[in-house]
């Protein structure tokens, strides 16, 4: 019992910076953005989505307990072309009356050189698959800058098939880019 009572304080004390978590963030929402590039016989294009919602906890010295939560809702998409824009809400694309949402969630940060890459699951037409984002995030005053890219492949979720399934038409690569504004909670 003597032993106890001396290695009890001792194993709390190596506990308990491991339970410190990172720090909150509130996005704002009119000095951030989610966007996303493809390209479409040959031509790049840019959209975004203007209704998105962002869970941000993030601390670089703390990756382990870091998690972004990101729900998209599909029926926000842009590009600035009228026939496109009306054609990614319906079935052979977005889907949004079945699937009106996109919802991404981290499983895990890890450094990769000097760059943090994100992993995660990214939930799009019903379909779940791992996706990995490089992090870059910049602390300012009582918030940051978080800038987040990478791609997944818009087969894989269904997104443009049948009829659009030809990537040499539809580019087989979506980026994903956000710039999202933070302040802490």
């Amino acid at each position: 019992m003597k032993h106890l009572k001396l290695v009890a304080p001792l194993l709390l004390a190596l506990a308990l910076p491991g339970l410190a978590s990172a720090a909150d963030y509130t996005v704002q929402p009119a000095a951030s953005k989610l966007g996303f590039t493809s390209s479409f016989q040959g031509q790049s294009f840019d959209g975004s989505f203007g209704k998105w919602t962002a869970a941000i906890s993030y601390d670089a010295a703390k990756l382990a307990t870091s998690k972004f939560d990101v729900t998209v809702d599909l029926a926000s998409a842009k590009t600035g072309d009228n026939d496109r824009d009306g054609a990614l809400p319906g079935a052979d694309f977005f889907n949004v009356a079945k699937f009106p949402q996109a919802h991404f969630v981290t499983t895990g940060f890890h450094q990769n050189g000097a760059q943090v890459v994100a992993d995660g699951n990214l939930t799009l037409r019903g379909v779940t698959k791992p996706v990995s984002l490089n992090v870059t995030f910049k602390p300012q005053g009582t918030g940051a800058t978080l800038d987040v890219s990478g791609s997944v492949k818009r087969l894989d979720f269904g997104v443009g098939g049948g009829e659009y399934a030809d990537t040499s038409v539809i580019g087989a690569d979506v980026k994903i880019n956000a710039h999202l504004v933070l302040t802490a909670k």
